[in-house]
């Protein structure tokens, strides 16, 4: 099998096709048609990937979503209805590492698993510079052994600017890599208000400095 997929979807016709679908393509599925049953699910098996909808008849995919992202990193796509900017934009800020809105083809649902697990595939453990640990897969940073207690955003921006370290990372390429957008007129603000929460929190183990020429930063390990 090439993985195990949990479906989660309210939609009894949509989670059989889909389930059907992914198995004739060699994966294995759970369904789940409430997240009383994810979370049995979950209990049960770990899946290599979650299809997630967001609209459920016991709650929002999203508050299912929040509770994982506090111990695990697994790949989520989520599959909804749900097609304004702003929803798209809640549903990637809350934890989706993915976003497809009904109606879909299903080969463009098969796309967008796959791309989703020749990511997490490449995604290391952790990540050591220093007196600092990124536990990528719980999304936590620990420096000197004490938790920093990152949000998500904060977590993404420093893991990016770690795996770039002394390189110049304009503003636009930040946002573009973290909140998964095109840049726009709050780019900077946005891009600068996570920073300057970083800096507070490193304790002064690394500098972030700017880059006025590129309208960017760069992030560099200070000497014991």
């Amino acid at each position: 099998m090439k993985g195990l997929i949990l479906l989660v979807e309210d939609n009894e016709q949509i989670l059989r096709g889909n389930s059907r679908m992914l198995r004739r393509r060699g994966y294995e599925t759970m369904a789940a048609m409430t997240l009383a049953e994810a979370r049995g699910c979950m209990a049960e098996k770990t899946p290599t990937a979650i299809v997630l909808d967001i609209m459920l008849p016991d709650g929002s995919g999203l508050d299912f979503m929040r509770e994982l992202r506090k111990t695990s990193a697994i790949p989520i796509l989520l599959l909804t209805g749900l097609t304004t900017t702003e929803d798209i934009v809640r549903g990637l800020d809350d934890g989706g590492d993915d976003y497809l809105t009904k109606p879909y083809d299903f080969s463009v649902l098969i796309a967008h698993i796959e791309a989703l697990l020749r990511r997490a595939a490449h995604i290391p453990d952790t990540l050591v510079k220093g007196a600092l640990t990124l536990d990528i897969r719980a999304n936590r940073a620990i420096l000197g052994g004490v938790d920093m207690l990152l949000t998500q955003k904060e977590f993404a921006v420093l893991l990016l600017m770690l795996e770039n370290e002394g390189q110049v990372l304009s503003t636009d390429y930040i946002y573009e890599k973290v909140w998964k957008q095109a840049p726009d007129n709050g780019t900077g603000s946005a891009v600068k208000n996570v920073i300057s929460r970083i800096r507070k929190k490193l304790s002064g183990k690394f500098t972030i400095e700017n880059d006025r020429v590129v309208d960017g930063y760069i992030i560099t390990q200070i000497p014991v």
